[in-house]
């Protein structure tokens, strides 16, 4: 079993940045591809960034490309999300999560093996 715990949530106002950090313990971190998820009330998790157990492949979705950064330290067992330029419509609880893999990263939460417990943004206007 992997354990995800992130943190770096909080109220910002628009405009303003955050940067989201997830650990991850009791297995091997650079066996794991690592995504950010959101999820707002009564929708499904939707795919905000992966990145590849090396950090050499990443990818953003279309509404925070440009705004967005996904990175990881793998000495520390960490992901990272680097938010900036945030807007209302970023308000959500983010989710860290694992997907045991070797090659590059999927985008679809079903895939994902391990999950953290949320961490909720909220981007005031």
């Amino acid at each position: 079993q992997m354990q995800l715990a992130e943190s770096g949530g909080g109220l910002v106002q628009a405009g303003g940045s955050l940067r989201l950090s997830c650990v991850a313990s009791g297995r091997t971190f650079t066996s794991y591809a690592m995504g950010w998820f959101r999820q707002y009330p009564g929708k499904e998790r939707e795919f905000v960034a992966g990145i590849s157990w090396g950090g050499h492949y990443t990818g953003h979705a279309d509404s925070v490309k440009g705004r967005f950064t996904i990175s990881r330290d793998n000495a520390k067992n960490t992901v990272y999300l680097q938010m900036n330029s945030l807007k209302p419509e970023d308000t959500a609880v983010y989710y860290c999560a694992a997907d045991q893999r070797t090659v590059g990263y999927r985008d679809h939460a079903d895939e994902y093996d391990f999950w953290g417990q949320g961490t909720q943004v909220t981007v005031s206007s």
